[in-house]
């Protein structure tokens, strides 16, 4: 089963890369993405800009609505995502646990829909 792996932190706590806080969380993402790639369970997955680059479109009533900054204001930031395919929940949340993001942020896992083709 497919899971998306969602990033959320907040983007003020975030290490800035270029330090020594900030370059461990990026050997961090470096390691944990190649463990998902050596596994052969990664399926995507991509870091976004921050929230303050972001752009929110609505349509109601056939007007559409276009706002600078993310749909809903939340103490997280969705901050970038992976897709997996794994054997279970279990072994999602295994992984999950892994992204360096977890260890100041949150780890959402989330099924994925699995439609017919």
């Amino acid at each position: 089963m497919r899971y998306t792996l969602l990033i959320y932190t907040n983007e003020a706590d975030r290490p800035q890369w270029g330090t020594p806080e900030g370059d461990a969380e990026a050997k961090g993402y470096n390691d944990f993405h190649g463990e998902v790639t050596q596994r052969g369970v990664l399926r995507g997955g991509e870091p976004l800009l921050r929230v303050a680059d972001a752009t929110s479109v609505r349509v109601r009533n056939g007007n559409t609505q276009i706002s600078d900054g993310p749909a809903v204001q939340t103490p997280e930031q969705l901050g970038g995502y992976y897709l997996v395919e794994c054997g279970g929940l279990d072994e999602a949340l295994e992984l999950a646990a892994k992204i360096p993001g977890a260890s100041y942020g949150t780890i959402e896992v989330r099924p994925v829909l699995e439609l017919p083709a």
